[in-house]
């Protein structure tokens, strides 16, 4: 007896249905088509221990299982439910087969029945409502976040049994209720807070500018100056996320399998901060089954360099693209996946191998020829493409010790908010802009006309600095966020030479 039955096998940020085909005949043994990888092959022994252990049989004549379409690879475990359901079917053990064709089933089975959960269920959810099925069967602890896709009926299960029950009386499970936020979600709470923080306003007024206007940023600073606490604090002030950037984020990091249990949604930016020791694959995604890189974990939030000069040539390079395009394209023989990459970039250096050769104090160690060397690990093209580049000097004892109150994470994020809001009207109609970062020339020129005043003090710092015609549009973008913060409609010369400040890096000095 021939029976369908259909799960979803994920490709990229995406799913795609699955036919599950499932053949009883006379002869021996079993076989298993249709690409499948170890973890798929596998299946069939799980299977036959889950249906033995709750009173069905296996059957003991030829089984041949195809999953269609057959020349694209299925991968992973969740393929178990809908092949044991396809058994059942065949050998004639479950009392409506023709229900089977109805819903998506997507879980993992363990010996004694239970439905494991899954990743990338919010993925598979889209598919399957896009596809029109009836509904879609997936691990109890999946069903929250399969709910959010409220198109489409969701009924979590514990155990096989349960599925059994289901196709036999439909109204014996209940559709998941759908927790979906409204409009916005809040951030995470975060011990962190700008009111934390002694000194530094020049750095703050720098992570301010960048969250307003999504600028990618750069810290120079000696150690013990504050670089990685003050990163930290970006989060803190960034608006919260809008309900598609939401369902949008959850959906990445439920492929990557990072979506802990039980949290239907990624509530909060995220803050990704890798290790220097990563691989370019791991920070821009790939391997043999194609799966998010750190870049794509980090869209909608941050991605945090610490000691930027230790990473790999390579892995620095290969963000250069992403950052232009936000947009990864993982390409291979079979096709090509298009991975997003919508992020903040955060990094920080040493200003040289020691750590003191701008200290104001300490001595540094280093010969000239070891300090070039050293910050000429970070490429010229990449530093022109990040907008605000800041040295943090230590504090000293009367800045440490000076009372005051300093403005909370809270009141920062309502300036940071308002200057977004006019962004988002400002954009509306250029699809894939979401702030001024974003503009690409033609728009920056329509946007960010330089006043007649300012004209004569650029291009002194275009000479004297030798700035490349990125660094320039870099420059009139993060005027035009301050503008944006000052409530200026117009950009006005006390903003260009604010900008001009947030490039340490191309000033004497440095790597000369």
């Amino acid at each position: 007896m021939l029976v369908k039955t259909y799960g979803s096998a994920l490709y990229g940020i995406n799913a795609r249905t699955i036919t599950v085909e499932v053949n009883v005949t006379n002869g021996l043994h079993y076989f298993i088509v249709g690409l499948p990888d170890s973890a798929v092959k596998e299946s069939l022994r799980r299977i036959e221990a889950a249906i033995r252990t709750n009173g069905l049989h296996m059957p003991r004549t030829k089984l041949v299982i195809n999953l269609a379409p057959a020349d694209i690879r299925k991968s992973g475990t969740a393929f178990d439910l809908p092949i044991s359901l396809g058994v059942l079917g065949a050998s004639e053990q479950l009392d409506y087969p023709e229900r089977l064709e109805e819903y998506v089933f997507m879980g993992e089975l363990s010996l004694d029945g239970t439905v494991r959960p899954i990743r990338g269920v919010l993925a598979i959810a889209q598919q399957a409502a896009s596809d029109g099925f009836k509904g879609l069967v997936v691990p109890r602890e999946n069903a929250k976040e399969a709910a959010l896709v409220d198109a489409l009926p969701i009924y979590g299960v514990h155990h096989i049994t349960e599925v059994i029950r289901f196709l036999r009386d439909p109204e014996s499970l209940h559709p998941e209720t759908a927790e979906i936020p409204g409009k916005v979600v809040e951030p995470e709470s975060d011990a962190v807070d700008f009111s934390h923080v002694k000194g530094q306003e020049n750095i703050k007024r720098a992570l301010e500018i960048a969250a307003a206007g999504s600028h990618n940023m750069l810290l120079i600073g000696p150690p013990g100056s504050g670089k990685t606490m003050l990163a930290r604090l970006l989060p803190t002030i960034l608006p919260a996320m809008t309900l598609p950037e939401t369902i949008e984020t959850t959906k990445i990091h439920s492929i990557a399998g990072k979506l802990p249990l039980h949290v239907p949604l990624v509530g909060h930016r995220p803050f990704r901060s890798p290790h220097h020791t990563i691989s370019n694959i791991a920070m821009v995604g790939g391997g043999i089954g194609p799966q998010p890189g750190e870049i794509s974990l980090a869209h909608n939030g941050v991605l945090f360099l610490d000691e930027l000069p230790e990473f790999g040539k390579r892995v620095l390079e290969v963000l250069r693209q992403p950052m232009e395009e936000r947009l990864v394209t993982i390409s291979r023989a079979s096709g090509s996946l298009d991975f997003p990459a919508r992020f903040m970039l955060v990094a920080s250096m040493n200003p040289c191998p020691c750590g003191y050769y701008t200290h104001p104090e300490k001595i540094c160690t280093c010969p000239s020829g070891l300090i070039r060397s050293y910050l000429h690990r970070v490429s010229g093209p990449l530093l022109d493409r990040i907008d605000i580049q800041v040295e943090v000097n230590p504090l000293t004892y009367s800045d440490l010790s000076q009372q005051y109150e300093a403005e909370d994470s809270r009141t920062v994020q309502s300036r940071v908010f308002a200057a977004r809001s006019l962004q988002t009207e400002r954009f509306t109609g250029y699809p894939g802009i979401y702030g001024n970062a974003h503009m690409d020339a033609a728009l920056m020129q329509k946007i960010c006309p330089v006043p007649a005043g300012s004209r004569a003090l650029l291009k002194t710092a275009i000479e004297r600095l030798h700035l490349s015609a990125r660094a320039f549009d870099r420059i009139c973008k993060v005027a035009r966020t301050i503008a944006d913060l000052a409530g200026s409609a117009d950009i006005r010369e006390e903003h260009i030479a604010e900008a001009l400040q947030y490039r340490s890096l191309d000033r004497a000095g440095w790597a000369a």
